[in-house]
């Protein structure tokens, strides 16, 4: 399989030096019609506690993009808000992630000294008009202690499930005992009123963490979960689990092959996964994408290629580790088969030719 690059370009560019000049976490949503949504965040800068939510839309499968809006304007200055957005399967949008209070301005979000997120909530919403509006958002209670890490989005099976996932991180508190080396899956049956959790990917160090991890469902009804497996500065594939009753039990912890960093998964229309993840130590830097059919035997990866090149991994005298993630300069990548039989990609970046959300649209040649 070959990809072609059909188009290049930003979904926003952010100016540098302003409250949303550095961004993360894009999401898109195709609709039938062709109409496309992309979620992301801006901020002042990395590891600030100060995310704003944002959208946009574009009329012509991701060519251009219409100037980006905040989501909750009125909460900007209140609350740092982490989500994405994934669509459902009757055209509704829903917009899952973290939500961290803001005592001060400008404070960090981030702790070296615990390494550990601030103490925050997960929570989700639903818009019935492409993301013009949102209902109230609601809360689902943490099962276990410490804060979360959201990178993906929540997932609505066509059993009308909701399923989200995320990785549990320690808080500021260092006295709070966290089991770090998990993410977990929680499901909703009843429309979010009640939750139940259970480990979705279990990692063997008891000092690992997950990060970056994403729930789906695939063609055949199985749930498909990614993340990125850290343990310090190691080199250690991305993991996948399957569940096959629809979240209440998973497979053992698999391993991708991948050694990257972040996973974010799509559907392509004959069933199989689109998987795409960032390399920034091995090999050629920047956005990779595999095309994989998973099962508990393997990941069954049918292409894995970069569709992105980066001109630099990271910012100033930082390393490509995780433990400088606050200095990375592109990431969190997602990938979403389009109505007119291409693939978009899109992500952030702090490049030297520009800072934004850059997307790059490919045709996926199978006999090539």
């Amino acid at each position: 399989m070959k990809y072609t690059p059909i188009a290049e370009g930003f979904v926003t560019q952010r100016q540098p030096g302003t409250p949303t000049s550095q961004t993360a976490g894009s999401r898109c949503v195709a609709r039938a019609t062709g109409e496309l949504a992309c979620s992301f965040m801006a901020q002042a800068g990395s590891g600030l506690n100060d995310f704003k939510p944002m959208i946009s839309w574009s009329q012509d499968q991701g060519l251009t993009w219409s100037e980006p809006r905040l989501i909750w304007p009125a909460l900007q200055d209140r609350c740092s808000i982490f989500g994405s957005i994934s669509g459902a399967p009757n055209g509704d949008l829903y917009y899952y992630g973290m939500r961290t209070p803001i005592d001060r301005p400008g404070e960090p979000a981030w702790s070296e000294a615990t390494r550990g997120l601030k103490q925050n909530e997960l929570i989700w919403t639903r818009s019935r008009d492409f993301g013009r509006t949102w209902e109230d958002l609601q809360v689902i209670p943490m099962p276990i202690p410490g804060s979360a890490e959201a990178a993906g989005p929540l997932c609505v099976t066509r059993a009308g499930d909701l399923v989200c996932c995320y990785a549990p991180y320690p808080t500021f508190d260092p006295a709070v005992v966290v089991a770090t080396n998990q993410v977990v899956c929680l499901t909703s049956r009843d429309g979010g009123r009640t939750w139940t959790h259970r480990a979705m990917l279990s990692f063997p160090q008891p000092d690992a963490n997950g990060a970056e991890s994403w729930v789906i469902e695939l063609a055949d009804g199985r749930l498909l979960g990614t993340g990125w497996h850290i343990h310090g500065d190691e080199s250690l594939s991305n993991a996948y689990a399957l569940s096959t009753d629809g979240g209440r039990t998973w497979s053992p912890t698999l391993a991708t092959g991948t050694l990257g960093q972040s996973t974010g998964l799509g559907l392509l229309p004959d069933g199989r996964v689109l998987f795409v993840y960032n390399q920034r130590k091995h090999g050629t830097v920047g956005v990779w994408l595999a095309v994989a059919a998973p099962t508990e035997a393997g990941f069954g990866m049918a292409a894995n290629a970069p569709v992105w090149r980066a001109e630099v991994a990271v910012r100033g005298n930082a390393v490509a580790d995780f433990k400088d993630w606050t200095s990375f300069a592109f990431g969190e990548p997602s990938a979403t088969a389009l109505t007119d039989g291409t693939v978009l990609v899109t992500f952030w970046v702090s490049q030297p030719s520009g800072h934004g959300i850059r997307y790059v649209k490919l045709r996926l040649d199978p006999d090539a």
